[in-house]
């Protein structure tokens, strides 16, 4: 797989939501200085909540551009024997099932199709990140509480 294309997806993907969290910030920013939202009393506070919601709009969108420029700056490594790290796309199995991530600098969470599998993006310091990073292709490790946890086994690393 194509790691180089799946951070253009990826990227892509965050200039949509900086796009998407910019137009709701100009919204909001709108509303909050429309005349008509001009407080009638002590406890009218639309113009207010209006305005402390553009403000973390525009939070979102700067933290969306943080994350395009990390992902722009990483650096793509192949991991045909070395330690799962930063810039692995991981295939497990677990409980008969293939999943894939691929391990970034931010924007854990993040979930794009990419030839014809479905990616999540994982950090080196969420739960499954921290057991992904260090393993290598064929190791096993045991996730989850009780009845949850599952037995997961690292099919390849690219």
């Amino acid at each position: 797989m194509n790691k180089r294309a799946l951070v253009r997806k990826i990227i892509a993907q965050l200039e949509a939501e900086v796009e998407s969290y910019l137009k709701a910030a100009k919204a909001a920013h709108s509303e909050a200085t429309h005349e008509q939202n001009k407080p009638e009393n002590k406890y009218d506070t639309r113009g207010l909540e209006a305005a402390y919601l553009a403000g973390a709009q525009a939070r979102q969108a700067a933290d969306a551009r943080q994350a395009i420029e990390k992902f722009e700056k990483l650096v793509l490594k192949d991991f045909p024997a070395t330690p799962i790290d930063l810039s692995a796309l991981v295939e497990v199995e677990t409980r008969g099932e293939q999943s894939y991530f691929f391990v970034g600098p931010c924007k854990g969470g993040l979930e794009l199709r990419h030839s014809g599998r479905e990616i999540l993006v994982l950090t080196p310091q969420a739960p499954l990140g921290q057991q992904l990073v260090g393993r290598k292709a064929g190791d096993s490790f045991k996730w989850g509480e009780g009845a949850a946890a599952a037995e997961y086994r690292i099919i390849s690393v690219s």
